[in-house]
């Protein structure tokens, strides 16, 4: 009975390797969005994680920063199921989900309205948006910014994470950044020729 007590304690004391993942969860699902494009896919891309994780725990658990650890799992599943399906068939998967999102989901409800609450389309639609120009870029570049302009790292931080040095981080997310301010002004540009 006492060694029963014993073991309760000190699982009590130290969380385990799913205790730790599930407070990770949101935060993952979020990220695997950016990286997969849809739902569905992040879903699988984490799960894929998991089972990479649960395999060995111990690495997980030992590591100073499970979030980083996790992510760059999610990455590199990311990574190896984009080149898989690209492989097999090149589908744009965001033209039906931009078109339902462009015809005003809420009843209608004008999206612009200064101070008025839109149900949430508006922001929707700016996820959706974020998605599609991560989309455009190379997993590694989408990391780079989802790591420091999203989650807060710095870039010595997130190159620690990716396992790349310095300057490559650096000139990844200055390639990603120029690459995401031409995409912003040529849909400008489309949408003042409109």
């Amino acid at each position: 009975m006492a060694d029963a007590r014993a073991s309760s304690a000190s699982s009590a004391a130290s969380p385990t390797f799913d205790e730790i993942f599930c407070g990770l969860l949101p935060r993952l699902y979020r990220r695997a969005v950016m990286l997969a494009g849809s739902r569905q896919s992040a879903e699988d891309v984490v799960h894929e994680a998991y089972l990479k994780l649960a395999a060995r725990p111990q690495r997980f658990l030992a590591h100073p920063e499970p979030y980083a650890y996790a992510f760059t799992t999610v990455l590199n599943v990311a990574r190896d199921a984009y080149r898989k399906d690209r492989r097999q068939v090149l589908v744009d998967g965001l033209e039906g989900v931009e078109e339902a999102g462009a015809g005003g989901g809420a009843g209608g409800v004008p999206g612009g309205a200064p101070g008025g609450w839109d149900g949430g389309v508006e922001r929707r639609q700016s996820e959706i948006e974020a998605v599609r120009l991560l989309g455009k870029l190379s997993h590694r570049q989408a990391g780079i910014v989802i790591l420091v302009d999203l989650d807060g790292y710095t870039i010595d931080q997130a190159a620690k994470i990716m396992k790349v040095h310095r300057g490559t981080a650096a000139r990844h997310r200055a390639r990603a950044l120029a690459r995401l301010r031409a995409y912003l002004v040529e849909s400008e540009h489309g949408q003042a020729g409109r």
